[in-house]
């Protein structure tokens, strides 16, 4: 169903979002509504916006896509904040995807299938702590991506913390595999050896 738009009347000014229509929004509406903001995610039929991010946020994603570049293999592809379709109400925006290479089909796309990601990660912010937490995670491991990293800065003597997850065939939901601080280095889903020290981070 399509979202109606905010009457023309509305004399508030700044962005004016649509409504919502009964049941939520779509992935089609994802695509299709104008003037969303960059990044807008869909969760459960609901539009999500991302607030400004810290540098960290930043930093960390630039950190483990070069990482994961250096020794992805050739059938294997790794994108930053690109659209995931899981299922028709709900489209988020990973961090970080490495996906199969057939996926990537044109220089136009705008979103990959859920059965062409191998791996999803996301970086916490603190506005996104709850569903990097707790949301995404469950609908990734329901959509069937076998690997998802979580990506956080500690608070006392902040560092970068990488917990990676596999998932389970029986339970269907990720178990906790390692959790690295200095050195990432794991041999699925391929062999990767990431430098994800606090040094690391502020040499970028």
């Amino acid at each position: 169903m399509t979202a109606e738009p905010i009457a023309d009347h509305d004399p508030e000014p700044g962005i004016h979002l649509p409504l919502p229509p009964p049941g939520g929004f779509t992935v089609d509406d994802l695509f299709s509504l104008p003037d969303l903001p960059p990044h807008t995610e869909l969760i459960d039929g609901s539009l999500v916006f991302v607030s400004p991010q810290r540098e960290f946020h930043s930093l960390m994603i630039d950190l483990l896509v070069a990482g994961l570049r250096t020794t992805v293999p050739e059938h294997l592809r790794v994108r930053r904040e690109m659209t995931v379709v899981l299922n028709r109400r709900n489209g988020p925006e990973p961090d970080v995807s490495v996906l199969r290479a057939e996926a990537d089909t044109s220089l136009s796309q705008t979103r990959y299938e859920a059965n062409d990601v191998v791996l999803a990660v996301e970086v916490v912010s603190p506005d996104s702590e709850e569903r990097d937490h707790d949301a995404k995670p469950r609908k990734y491991a329901a959509a069937g991506i076998r690997h998802f990293w979580l990506v956080e800065m500690t608070d006392t003597d902040p560092h970068p913390v990488v917990r990676v997850y596999e998932l389970d065939p029986v339970t269907s939901a990720y178990g906790l595999t390692g959790t690295y601080h200095e050195r990432l280095k794991v041999t699925v889903p391929f062999d990767i050896d990431i430098d994800i020290s606090l040094d690391a981070l502020r040499k970028l």
